[in-house]
């Protein structure tokens, strides 16, 4: 018994001690609390309080004020009207989610998306693949009122329609400015996703002029304009359609499209400028169809080799592939493949995106100025637009079912470029339908991982008809013609190339591109 006293005793005493020792600690400080202790740090100041209570009332009013305006889009559609899905790997459309068995069943296939009031009259903005192939439109709005409502016109190169139903008077949205909108800036996205009708959330503007790859596709117009907003407001299903709004109660944009692996909101959301929307939605109601002016060049963006062979001290601009016909207003004009377009009527292109944008704001047959570098050299040249086919074709890239190219051994490789070349074997012209030019250039047989062309060129696809740089623009028709050129080259230095891409069994889809290589050390 003495003995366990003498240990309670003793444990009693060491609490004690480390108790004591915890308040003396604390008040000098000398030690810091958990995560389990109550936190020392300052309380909000009142001003700060305040705004955040302001930013929750500014969410509020914008609420309050738009989704009357906001409508939902029911539409029905005979199953065998559907003769394509528009779904993309990782890129999924946000309004299809009633999708049933593609067989006979003659039920109609019913859908749902979103679209904003923009007129007193009627109309309304929403997207074409919230409407396409509709044999009914039905509208509602907040209130519960339902109309019938019918189809203006429709993009698919820009993924916008205009709908119109019949009222007065009717709760309408205040049109903003886009351009103006900063990355970082609150904004919230108002719809009916997943049947949840007039949903609002809330989130930023995470990036602007958004495109290329899987978005560049979505659209699968080669006259498509993608410079899409990048939002992460929680978009889903049945969001498309629906507006994009700023922080002074203003639309921004389109919801449109987000990126996922599921279909569902993974945080990567897409709307369409509205300021490129109002331009359709004005050629929608005057003309029925939209009258867009193109310059008739297929472009990419420039990259860190294309800058530096056309002499550019910063990484942008818009290089020209191709010509996109016979009758491309730009070949007349003087535009060669390769050059680099920095500007049009003063205004600086520094992507693609932003080069449809400014040349969309002209209407065909007008004239604009287009500045360009040519490999160092800055050139102007007037071009009078064209306009662009109102139903384009889209060219599928698909492998014959002939069997591989024959290459012949006469092949000549290139350590520089990472490649080697042929002459075009005639069985392949004639199966390309290649043309006397086509067949004179040298075909690339082979090219190396990693290497120069690696990820840049295509093996059996790709003709070397041109060098564009360095030196003068020429022809290129035999292996020496290269070689000449090739052996000049050092580490650092770049050759580009003008080739011409054939896809075997599709002559269709057949085009010429421009590529820069660097040469590795």
């Amino acid at each position: 018994m003495p003995s366990t006293l003498t240990r309670v005793r003793f444990g009693v005493a060491v609490m004690a001690a480390f108790a004591s020792g915890l308040v003396i600690a604390s008040a000098t400080e000398l030690t810091r609390f958990g995560f389990a202790q109550q936190s020392t740090a300052p309380k909000p100041t009142p001003s700060e309080v305040k705004s955040l209570a302001d930013v929750g009332s500014a969410f509020e009013a914008i609420a309050e004020h738009v989704t009357p305006a906001v409508v939902s889009i029911q539409t029905e559609r005979a199953r065998s009207a559907r003769t394509r899905n528009l779904r993309r790997p990782g890129l999924e459309e946000l309004f299809r989610q009633f999708e049933g068995p593609q067989d006979r069943d003659p039920t109609p296939e019913s859908s749902s998306g979103t679209g904003f009031i923009v007129s007193k009259d009627g109309y309304i903005l929403t997207n074409n693949h919230v409407v396409a192939d509709a044999d009914r439109v039905t509208v509602s709005l907040l209130d519960k009122r339902s109309f019938a409502a019918r189809v203006v016109g429709r993009d698919p190169t820009t993924d916008v329609a205009v709908i119109k139903i019949e009222g007065t008077n009717l709760p309408t949205v205040n049109l903003g400015d886009d351009e103006a909108a900063r990355v970082g800036q609150w904004v919230l996205a108002i719809g009916n996703p997943l049947g949840l009708d007039f949903t609002v959330t809330a989130g930023i503007v995470s990036a602007k002029g958004r495109g290329g790859g899987s978005l560049g596709q979505l659209l699968g117009s080669q006259y498509a304009i993608t410079d899409f907003i990048q939002t992460d407001a929680a978009i889903n299903p049945g969001n498309s359609g629906g507006p994009l709004v700023n922080i002074r109660g203003e639309v921004i944009g389109i919801n449109s499209a987000i990126a996922s692996s599921t279909g569902y909101y993974a945080g990567y959301g897409f709307a369409i400028p509205i300021t490129l929307a109002q331009q359709v939605m004005k050629d929608l109601i005057a003309h029925g169809r939209v009258r867009r002016a193109v310059l008739g060049v297929s472009i990419r963006d420039v990259d860190a080799a294309d800058a530096e062979a056309a002499g550019l001290k910063e990484i942008r601009g818009v290089r020209v592939q191709a010509y996109t016909g016979d009758d491309s207003p730009a070949r007349p004009a003087g535009i060669q493949e390769g050059d680099v377009i920095v500007a049009v009527n003063g205004h600086a292109t520094d992507r693609v995106g932003t080069l449809q944008r400014v040349v969309r704001g002209f209407q065909p047959g007008e004239t604009v100025s287009v500045d360009v570098v040519r490999f160092g050299e800055r050139k102007t040249f007037r071009v009078k637009l064209a306009e662009a086919p109102s139903d384009e074709p889209t060219a599928v890239a698909q492998r014959g079912e002939s069997g591989p190219t024959r290459i012949g051994p006469t092949g000549r490789s290139y350590d520089k470029l990472g490649i080697t070349v042929t002459p075009v074997p005639t069985d392949l012209a004639q199966a390309a339908q290649l043309n006397a030019t086509q067949r004179s250039g040298l075909l690339v047989s082979e090219v190396a991982a990693p290497g120069p062309a690696y990820r840049k060129l295509t093996a059996r696809q790709d003709i070397i008809l041109q060098i564009l740089s360095p030196g003068a623009r020429r022809d290129v028709r035999s292996p020496e013609d290269l070689e000449r050129t090739v052996a000049a080259l050092k580490p650092g230095d770049t050759i580009t190339l003008l080739l011409y891409a054939f896809v075997p069994g599709n002559p269709s889809a057949n085009t010429t591109h421009v590529e820069t290589l660097r040469i590795g050390g």
